[in-house]
Order: structure tokens, then C-alpha cells, then sequence
């Protein structure tokens, strides 16, 4: 498959899948925005690796060498690995980011419980964080410090999706909020009591720390960029103030930011 061909391919794999992401990559440049769809399209086939009906060490690990195949320039069948290659080589993006991310979604291949919140830490920086540190090498960055607040912006975007996902994830036998403030809190994940509450609440609080101290993030980016960024940001922000909002109700249903909301966000962003 040609260039071209590979970067349609990923937008549309975006445009049908990025949900939240997606909405920002409209503020960006198209070169720009087919870096980003790239980058998402890996990130995705990485999530349904480990998650799907297909999932297994086996698949990982030939798509860790289908990988590795990819940034020396040999592509295997899938069509994304053109633009993907394009991209790392075009921004810069340094390998051991995705090599990460396989390691961090293989964790998700079989039953889990978090114990600590170190523990959860290193899960979001293989799963989010190296998602964010990668895109800040499309958005441009002179500053050393946007890499440190990068990787805490994706802790804060993690963060906030165990708390929307609790209910299916338990489903699927995985637990990413820390045993050891379950057990601090009395909690059970499987009743929405006042000792859940004051759980999510508190995970919430700690998710709302990393969004105050990545803010500074948007002023490092290139100013080009700054508008999507500060969209994907309110995006994640406004969805955790949701999730707040509903007294964390959060094992009846999947809460949800409105397209009608994200199309706001990115009007205020375009007016920044």
C-alpha cells in the first residue's frame, strides 16, 4: 500500500474510533492530523490485541515484530504501517514509547487487581502517558519539562477512564483502582454505597492534582498546536467532571461526554 493510501487508511480508523481524540485532530494542520490518525491507529490495533476475542501472548508478540519490521521499513500486511513509519521518522518520535504500550496493554491479557497506586502509576505511563509523550512530538516542543508534563497528562486522562470504566472492567475480571485504597475505604466496586463514593471521590481528587499540574503543558507546545491540545485536555477534564457530577454513579451506566459538548470545546478552542 502507498502513503497516501496508509494515511486514509488510519483516518479512517479515527474518524470511526477516537471518539474524544478525534475531535481535537480537527484543529490540527493535515499534516499534522495524519500523524495524529497514524499514532491513533497503532495505539487502537494495540487495544484490541489484548482485549479482543483474538487476544493472546502469541498475537502480541507478533505485532511487537511486526513493529519492530515497520520502523526499519518492512511492512507487514496491515495498512497502517506506511503512514505509522512516515510519522515516527517525520516528528521524531522515539521507539521505546510504543514498545511500551505492547508491554503495558499484554498486562491487560489476563484477570487483574492492581495492589498499590505505584503499581497503577506504571500502568498508565505504559498505557497513556506514552501516548501523550508521543503526541507532544507532533504538537512541537522546545522545553525538556513538556515531556515531564506530558506524562502526567496522560496519568490524568488514564485516571479518569478507570473511574468512567469500573463496572466494565470488572466485568472483564480487571481492577485498576489500587486494593490498598479499597481496603483504606471499606469499598466494594460492585455497590454504589457511601464508602464507594468516598473511593471514587478520592481517585477523583487525585486524577484533578495531574490535570492542575500538566495545565502548564499548553504554553510549552508550539502555538499552532495549542488549540488542540487545550480541547483534549477540557475534553478529558469535563468528562471527569461528569463522572463527579453523577455521584459517581458509574456502575449503572457509561457516562459520556455529548457530541454537542466536544463540538463546543472545539469552538472555544479555535477562539483561544
Amino acid at each position: 500500500m502507498n502513503l497516501e493510501a496508509s494515511y486514509a487508511f488510519c483516518r479512517r480508523i479515527a474518524r470511526a474510533r477516537a471518539r474524544n481524540f478525534y475531535y481535537s485532530f480537527l484543529l490540527l494542520s493535515r499534516e499534522q492530523k495524519n500523524a495524529m490518525c497514524a499514532i491513533y491507529a497503532f495505539m487502537r490495533y494495540c487495544d484490541d490485541i489484548s482485549e479482543g476475542p483474538d487476544a493472546s501472548r502469541a498475537a502480541i508478540e507478533q505485532w511487537r515484530r511486526e513493529l519492530d519490521q515497520a520502523l526499519g521499513g518492512e511492512y507487514a500486511e496491515n495498512p497502517l504501517w506506511p503512514a505509522f513509519h512516515d510519522t515516527v521518522k517525520r516528528y521524531g518520535i522515539p521507539r521505546e514509547y510504543f514498545h511500551e504500550m505492547i508491554d503495558g496493554v499484554s498486562t491487560d491479557l489476563e484477570p487483574r487487581q492492581i495492589q498499590t497506586f505505584d503499581e497503577l502509576y506504571r500502568y498508565c505511563y505504559q498505557v497513556a502517558s506514552v501516548v501523550g509523550l508521543t503526541i507532544v512530538h507532533i504538537f512541537g516542543f522546545e522545553s525538556p519539562e513538556a515531556l515531564k508534563l506530558a506524562e502526567k497528562c496522560g496519568v490524568a486522562f488514564q485516571l479518569t477512564n478507570i473511574l468512567r470504566d469500573v463496572r466494565e472492567d470488572l466485568e472483564n475480571g480487571r481492577v485498576y483502582v489500587p486494593a490498598e485504597d479499597i481496603l483504606r475505604f471499606g469499598a466494594s466496586l460492585k455497590n454504589r454505597d457511601e464508602r464507594f463514593v468516598r473511593l471514587m471521590r478520592f481517585e477523583a481528587e487525585r486524577a484533578r492534582g495531574y490535570y492542575n499540574e500538566s495545565r502548564p503543558l499548553i504554553e510549552l507546545v508550539h502555538r499552532r498546536s495549542r488549540p488542540s491540545l487545550w480541547a483534549i485536555i477540557e475534553i478529558y477534564r469535563r468528562l471527569l467532571d461528569r463522572i463527579e457530577g453523577s455521584n459517581f454513579d458509574v456502575l449503572g451506566k457509561r457516562i459520556r461526554l455529548p457530541a454537542w459538548e466536544k463540538l463546543g470545546i472545539l469552538v472555544s478552542a479555535r477562539l483561544r
